[in-house]
């Protein structure tokens, strides 16, 4: 299917640009409410559905009345952009969504536009405007808007600003219709957008006198005389070289520039800004009205004087982490998987009577129970802590906590070297090393990119938690929660450890200035939850029968034969056994030197999850039966070796599918070879360190 109109969305971070995509597009983005989520380009075509008489804030659907066949609009395709503050080119996102703009030229650009935060979005759409390409803008949170008791009338605003103005609230998916209807409108007249003329006095003359200038050779690359002279008013070194201005000609506009700096009496980048501003401004008082400027605090702003608190933010933060681990392993957390266990333990029972009661071959009855069955199925039993964990920390997101908690690690990250948007990759680090590390694009400097990048594999992904668990359960049952915040908390403090000597031996300097917006707090919508949710227990399920199934055959299958392909009487005597034989002494000194655990650690670099599975197939019982309890107490006899071998599946090297993102995003393989042996050196390191400690205290 060609396709027929390309939209971009544009906008800040924050302002719902990936909540509307996913419902244009009906994609499963992730959604989160902090500035950094989206960091790279995500396309999707338009089947935006429409249900009933949908209402456009009161007022019918014009859109909706006139759609007959919901599939209509199939070939439209939307692009979700970075989100940015403005379209001069400083960080990956801000180039990532000016080149698109700017040389792929899409049929209409959708600026989303935060209604909560006008003076500061709007800033964008200035720059925008002065592009020429049609364009429709959305104001996106109306319902806050509205609760507020504040009034837009987007009828003045669309005469201010000379395009389409529509009120929408993606979340609730209120104004979509209208969106679609006048996008589709813009694209199909190819409408330019008007020019704003913002500029007065000597910076009008000076602007002029540019644009005179460079028109030639910018309609010569397609680009508006007006946006590529208002570029080369900031200074704007990439667009001097795509212009290919000549020296006479860059001195030329240079004493124009000082003339006008002279006159005004500011710098010629802040001249433009300051003219935005006074434009915005000059708009926002025809078409806003405050309900009242002088009511006070907001209640994010009261939220905000305990949980930002100088003192109390950073408690408050560990209480919150000590609350979500709670509920995760804590008795409902259990109380939950224990029942999903137990049924997952009574469908492999029964399938393993119905082979038996068919008489199958008896090597085939292995495979299927023992290897398959009792491997994937170690896995899925460990699916509902996965859910709920993620449930809780996108509870956390979606309300606004963890941009506070990006702030609030600002100061202490600059202690290493770093600055707090290298927090967000971190966190996201705790589901998945491989969005984490591409998530450190939005990082300003390569230097902070590449130190953030190889601080992620640190933080606990969600995969070594069936691990964590299954430990946890077998040798400190009356300290799971406990044990597990003390995993995920010395993650953080051996990246921060690494952290410091990698400042001072790799990354020397500062990190680059942060400046956040607070999003307002925000009740966490059902859908985004579940929506984590599903999409944390559909990976689950996809890497339980995928990955995880072909690393249970493998590991049967070398358990079970010997290198003449005899079947093995013991594990000593397998093929298994005599590789994993060569490697186990490496871990005599961290405790733990049987071949059970040197083929886990082995497995576990496919998958982390594989570390469970593979233990239940060479034990040959499910997780959750106290034969397998048994039998971990026999692979790893004291609690020493069993807390050394944590810490080594902690920190050791991530999986293959993290180390190639890892690899893509340092731009090197040398650095990423680097970075894995490195991590497992100080892995095996803080292993030895444990047991040692452990077996001096009498663990």
């Amino acid at each position: 299917m060609s396709i027929r109109y390309t939209f971009a969305l544009a906008g800040n971070q924050n302002s719902g640009k990936t909540t509307l995509f996913n419902v244009l597009t009906g994609a499963n983005q992730h959604v989160g409410n902090w500035p950094g989520v989206t960091v790279e380009q995500k396309t999707g075509l338009l089947i935006h559905h429409h249900h009933g008489e949908d209402t456009h804030f009161g007022q019918p659907s014009l859109f909706g009345k006139r759609r007959a066949d919901k599939e209509e609009n199939r070939d439209v395709q939307i692009v979700d952009l970075p989100g940015i503050y403005s379209l001069s080119p400083y960080s990956m996102e801000e180039i990532v969504s000016r080149n698109f703009i700017t040389l792929e030229k899409p049929d209409v650009v959708i600026n989303i536009v935060d209604a909560t935060n006008l003076e500061r979005n709007l800033y964008l759409t200035m720059q925008l405007l002065q592009l020429g390409t049609p364009m429709v803008i959305a104001l996106n949170m109306m319902d806050e808007v509205r609760a507020h008791g504040d009034v837009i009338h987007t009828d003045i605003l669309e005469k201010e600003l000379g395009v389409p103005v529509v009120s929408i609230c993606a979340r609730k998916g209120e104004g979509i219709d209208e969106l679609v209807r006048l996008s589709v409108k813009a694209a199909e007249e190819k409408r330019k957008t008007p020019p704003l003329d913002i500029c007065t006095g000597a910076a009008h003359k000076a602007l002029h006198a540019i644009t005179h200038l460079a028109e030639p050779k910018a309609q010569a690359v397609g680009l508006s005389p007006r946006y590529a002279a208002t570029k080369l008013f900031e200074g704007d070194e990439p667009m001097q070289q795509l212009l290919g201005l000549s020296d006479d000609e860059l001195h030329v506009i240079d004493e124009i520039l000082v003339e006008a700096e002279t006159a005004v009496g500011m710098e010629r980048a802040a001249i433009m800004a300051d003219l935005r501003y006074q434009y915005i401004e000059r708009a926002l008082k025809k078409a806003v009205v405050r309900k009242s400027e002088t009511e006070g605090e907001s209640l994010s702003d009261r939220i905000d004087k305990v949980m930002a608190h100088p003192v109390l933010a950073i408690p408050m933060f560990l209480c919150a982490m000590l609350l979500v681990f709670w509920v995760t392993f804590g008795p409902i957390g259990t109380w939950v998987a224990d029942g999903f266990a137990a049924l997952v333990d009574s469908a492999i029972a029964a399938i393993g009577d119905g082979l038996a009661a068919a008489n199958v071959a008896y090597w085939l009855q292995d495979l299927m129970v023992n290897g398959v069955l009792t491997g994937v199925g170690s896995v899925l039993s460990f699916m509902p802590t996965i859910v709920i964990l993620f449930m809780c920390l996108s509870i956390l997101e979606d309300s606004g906590y963890m941009a506070r908690a990006a702030f609030l690690m600002d100061k202490p990250l600059r202690k290493i070297g770093l600055n707090g948007r290298s927090f967000i990759p971190m966190m996201m680090g705790f589901g998945c090393t491989v969005p984490a590390a591409m998530a450190a694009r939005s990082m300003s400097s390569r230097r902070d990119r590449r130190f953030t990048i190889l601080l992620t594999p640190f933080m606990s992904c969600g995969a070594k938690v069936p691990v964590y668990a299954l430990f946890a359960r077998a040798f400190f049952h009356d300290n799971l929660v406990m044990v597990m915040t003390a995993l995920y908390v010395g993650g953080i403090l051996v990246a921060i450890a690494a952290g410091a000597v990698m400042k001072h031996v790799l990354f020397h300097g500062d990190a680059a200035p942060f400046i956040m917006e607070l999003p307002a707090y925000r009740l966490p919508t059902p859908r985004n939850v579940l929506r984590t949710m599903w999409d944390k227990a559909k990976d689950f399920i996809q890497k339980a029968f995928t990955v995880i199934f072909l690393a249970t055959l493998a590991v049967w299958f070398l358990q079970s034969f010997t290198i003449r392909f005899d079947m093995a009487e013991t594990v000593q005597e397998s093929i298994l056994g005599g590789v994993a034989g060569f490697i186990a002494p490496i871990f005599a000194p961290c405790g733990f030197a049987s071949v059970e655990a040197a083929t886990a650690v082995l497995t576990g670099i496919m998958a982390k999850e594989s570390v469970v599975s593979t233990l239940a197939v060479l034990a040959g019982v499910d997780v959750e039966s106290t034969a397998m309890l048994n039998a971990l107490r026999g692979v790893f006899p004291s609690t020493a070796a069993a807390m050394a071998f944590l810490t080594f599946v902690l920190l050791y090297m991530p999986c293959i599918a993290a180390f190639a993102s890892i690899k893509r995003e340092l731009e090197s393989r040398r650095w990423a070879v680097l970075a894995v042996l490195g991590q497992t050196g100080l892995a095996w390191l803080c292993a030895t360190v444990v047991y040692q400690l452990g077996m001096l205290l009498g663990l």
